[in-house]
């Protein structure tokens, strides 16, 4: 066992902040969420985007779920990135690539479906700082640290909340475009703060052979944990792109207050990512997972029944929450099972996140123009749910004999 005193390895057991690098783990939460912040940023100013490029509601829907299919295959990319240069050079070059990528497109304007699409795919790289920031962090911390310190750092998923609440004010007052060259700004002040910050852990694996790092892949438990978070994770981001066109098109809100409600239920869903760790911490990842699944598949198929603004607004809230315990939950079992593929399980069970963001935000807009409401989306996803829960249940007992009772911790 390795001595904490330096931060990193399994080390005795210590208190959290003693036993980790804290100026780490606020860089890569600081990156997280300024990088989450413009992922989603096409979903608060869609409604303006879409009356100016006069879209469809699939379009609208495509619109929003192209971040996050791009950022879904990318990580993977990062996760490769991770385990070969680190994760702080690889994090520097994400930021680098999504900055000059915002200017850009300011720069020259976006001016069709085709450009919205485009820059999608480069907001991408700023979905995909999921594969880094993650890694990060987790690689200072023990086992028994794990769920609170990838909770605390992905709460940056809370940068979703920025975008809502800042990104349709800032649209009406100067237009959707000019928020583009504006986002540069704090994205360029957190890079600098995240090079002076952010410190790679002594203990990375060694580099692997390329086809090394897919070897998570022959197992079943790699998909399980991969389906799993494309539930509670694509549940939440799916809806965080998709909740400003809902509201807007649905309740007929301006662009502003669909995004102050947005914000208000994406807080809900990033603030209890942390607690959804320290939970799993201390109940299990599994057990925790269970419980989401349930409040989750409840709330999401309740929403086309909810009727007001009111009633829908609560049940979205509950969902998040549930979603965002989910993620962090999730986790806290990773590490657990692939400590030395964490890299690239991270990116792995990152993209399937993206995966399932891409599948509901996109199905959300299908459906509206196909049958002219929402709720066969909301159905389905709420379905999914309810498969995960039943699959959770399938492999519980397995996961508890053998690499649970191997690692000594609850899961």
């Amino acid at each position: 066992m390795t001595d904490m005193t330096n931060g990193a390895g399994a080390g005795t057991k210590s208190s959290f902040w003693a036993s980790g690098h804290w100026p780490t783990l606020v860089a890569a939460f600081l990156y997280f969420d300024l990088a989450f912040m413009v992922w989603v940023i096409l979903g608060p100013l869609a409604p303006a985007i879409s009356e100016d490029l006069g879209l469809t509601p699939a379009q609208k829907g495509l619109m929003v779920a192209v971040p996050t299919l791009a950022g879904a295959l990318l990580r993977v990319v990062n996760g490769l990135l991770v385990d070969r240069i680190g994760p702080k050079r690889s994090g520097a070059i994400s930021q680098l690539i999504v900055i000059a990528g915002l200017f850009s497109a300011w720069a020259m304007g976006v001016s069709s479906f085709t450009g919205t699409l485009a820059l999608g795919i480069v907001l991408g790289f700023a979905g995909a700082s999921f594969a880094i920031a993650l890694p990060l962090a987790s690689r200072w911390y023990p086992p028994e640290h794990q769920g609170k310190a990838m909770g605390l750092a992905g709460m940056g998923n809370s940068g979703v909340v920025l975008a809502a609440l800042f990104a349709p004010g800032l649209a009406k007052l100067f237009g959707w475009n000019a928020v583009l060259g504006l986002a540069c700004i704090p994205l360029t002040i957190v890079f600098f703060v995240y090079l002076a910050m952010a410190k790679d852990a002594p203990n990375a694996p060694a580099p692997k052979k390329l086809i090394d790092y897919f070897e998570p892949l022959k197992t079943a438990d790699a998909w399980w944990l991969m389906a799993f978070y494309a539930v509670t994770f694509g549940g939440f981001v799916g809806l965080a792109a998709s909740l400003p066109i809902y509201f807007t098109d649905q309740f007929h809100l301006t662009p502003v207050m669909a995004g102050y409600c947005t914000a208000g239920c994406v807080f809900a869903g990033s603030l209890v990512r942390p607690m959804g760790g320290a939970l799993a911490d201390r109940i299990g990842g599994v057990k925790a997972l269970m419980m989401v699944f349930v409040v989750a598949a409840l709330a999401i198929a309740g929403v086309p029944q909810a009727g007001p603004l009111p009633a829908a607004l609560g049940l979205f809230v509950i969902a998040m929450l549930a979603l965002g315990t989910g993620n962090g939950s999730v986790f806290q079992l990773v590490p657990q099972r692939f400590s030395a593929e964490i890299g690239v399980m991270t990116g792995l069970v990152g993209m399937a996140g993206g995966v399932g963001g891409f599948y509901l935000a996109s199905s959300l807009g299908f459906a509206r123009q196909w049958t002219g409401s929402f709720a066969p989306g909301f159905y389905i996803f709420a379905g999914l749910a309810v498969l995960a829960l039943v699959a959770l249940m399938f492999v519980k007992g397995q996961w508890r004999r053998t690499w649970g009772a191997a690692q000594g911790v609850r899961i």
